[in-house]
């Protein structure tokens, strides 16, 4: 009786250590595959367990958590939900993270291992912190100038602060509250059938994933490119451009909508926007030496993060003599979201310099510990100092006597460039209005403020949209405020300008 009971007992001990050794080998080895594993529901709940942490502007939070009383217990709310849902993203339940809410989702959700109090206290405790907070760049009368300035017609605006590369304004328009999508009810598959099948397309973000020809505007990059190349050495001199100019190769003729083009020096040509002059810089230049320059500005990078990804701006590297004319000038297969526009403006401003354009200026603990802060770093050297510095001089002639002056600032330099540009089969669609700028109050060491303005309105008739008079008076209102900021920081009346800086409100 013994004999049996010693191997009952021994069996017993063999399936305790077999066991044993199972529950080891899920938990140490199957565990992050059974975390992944869409069939186990747990994590979901324990996703939504705990309220998210917040995105700052100013300090003042721009999202919240609600308690539903659901088993995917907290869901997020949004504080002015279109102004900036841009940056913000939503955060659903059913739909999952975007923009600022997905590039930050392990800090906003708690799981962020340097949230912990020690190393490694996450995986050891198969926890997670409170979660923590997001602070942008954001400056929020920026935001609602430009939101303002565009009136929910489609477009969108762009500000950063060129020497430090701080995204200050970012607008998509139309636009859509986030909190909509938050949940798990009917309403919320309804929401998101109304918003993605509207033609308006308010979920698309139009600053960071939508490209367009940037028209004229164009022509800046390729005035960098020939001054920087020696095409032009003298921007005052005649250019040698005939007018009408011919398109190489072809009997296409390039018309301008400016006049006194013909043998126009550069000058002349930023001023009043001549288009044969430029496209004959861009021939001249060569392809080659236009996909440097342009390159140089950031086009044809796909690896750009703000931290939320941004769409490539294309400029062709394979392309007939005609086919880079037309690209010189912002036509062709040319295309750039807004941000890289106001880079464009930035690296003008900076002295031929792109800061790294970013969007979050640090990550904290729920307590308000920062743990990680975005340093300056430069990003691109797109054009000589001296370049740029005849580059300013350019854009402040184009904004005091030329097509840019509905952006003229009173007491500011401002530099600016317009742009109409065409699209559509057979250009024959509503051209898209243009505006890069950059501004600085007459008594500060540097520019403020670049901003870049894309105005694409379908009810306008063509002759009332152009970059002069639909874009320009948009970015005048943001660089005001811009200006009027920096103004306060200078006097102590307000925080650091473009510093994102200030303690959490309720």
């Amino acid at each position: 009786m013994i004999r049996y009971a010693r191997r009952a007992a021994g069996l017993c001990l063999v399936l305790l250590v077999a066991l044993l050794v199972n529950s080891a080998r899920v938990m140490v080895f199957e565990a992050e595959s059974l975390d992944d594993n869409p069939a186990n529901r747990r994590i979901v709940i324990d996703r939504y367990e705990q309220p998210r942490g917040d995105i700052l502007v100013e300090g003042k939070r721009v999202t919240g958590s609600r308690d539903s009383g659901q088993q995917l217990r907290w869901e997020r709310t949004y504080r002015k939900g279109p102004l900036y849902a841009p940056l913000t993203g939503y955060a659903s339940q059913i739909y999952g993270t975007t923009l600022v809410e997905h590039a930050e989702d392990a800090v906003l959700a708690g799981t962020e291992p340097m949230l912990a109090p020690l190393p490694l206290w996450n995986d050891l405790t198969r926890g997670r912190q409170p979660g923590g907070d997001v602070v942008t760049t954001i400056r929020s009368s920026m935001q609602e100038a430009a939101f303002r300035g565009l009136g929910g017609k489609r477009g969108a605006v762009v500000a950063v602060e060129p020497h430090s590369g701080r995204i200050l304004a970012l607008v998509s328009s139309p636009s859509y509250d986030p909190g909509v999508l938050s949940g798990t009810g009917p309403g919320v598959k309804d929401a998101w059938k109304r918003l993605t099948t509207s033609p308006n397309q308010p979920m698309l973000n139009r600053a960071l994933r939508q490209t367009y020809p940037p028209g004229s505007t164009f022509k800046i990059v390729t005035a960098a490119a020939a001054l920087d190349a020696g095409a032009v050495r003298d921007v005052d001199a005649p250019t040698d451009t005939p007018d009408p100019f011919v398109l190489p190769g072809t009997r296409q003729v390039l018309p301008n909508e400016a006049k006194g083009c013909e043998d126009a020096s550069l000058a002349y040509a930023v001023q009043w926007s001549c288009n044969t002059v430029m496209a004959g810089l861009g021939v001249k230049v060569g392809l080659t030496g236009m996909v440097d320059a342009v390159e140089g500005f950031g086009f044809n990078d796909t690896a750009l993060r703000v931290p939320s990804w941004v769409a490539r701006s294309n400029f062709d590297r394979e392309m007939s003599p005609d086919q880079l004319a037309l690209s010189s000038i912002g036509q062709f297969n040319t295309t750039a979201t807004p941000l890289q526009m106001a880079m464009v403006a930035a690296a003008v401003a900076n002295n031929g310099e792109i800061a790294h354009p970013y969007l979050v200026d640090r990550t904290t603990t729920s307590g308000g510990i920062t743990v990680d802060r975005t340093g300056r770093r430069s990003h691109r050297l797109a054009m000589n100092p001296s370049t740029a510095l005849q580059l300013q001089r350019l854009m402040l002639k184009a904004v005091e006597e030329g097509t840019g002056t509905n952006a003229a600032i009173p007491g500011a330099r401002v530099g600016g460039k317009t742009g109409t540009a065409q699209h559509g089969f057979g250009n024959t669609g509503t051209p898209y209005a243009w505006f890069i700028a950059w501004a600085q109050a007459g008594d500060a060491a540097q520019p403020a403020v670049a901003v870049a303005v894309v105005v694409e309105d379908a009810e306008a008739a063509r002759t009332d949209i152009s970059g002069g008079g639909s874009a320009a008076p948009i970015a005048k209102a943001v660089m005001t405020e811009a200006l009027r900021l920096e103004a306060e920081a200078r006097r102590g009346q307000g925080h650091s300008f473009g510093s994102g800086a200030g303690g959490r409100e309720p």
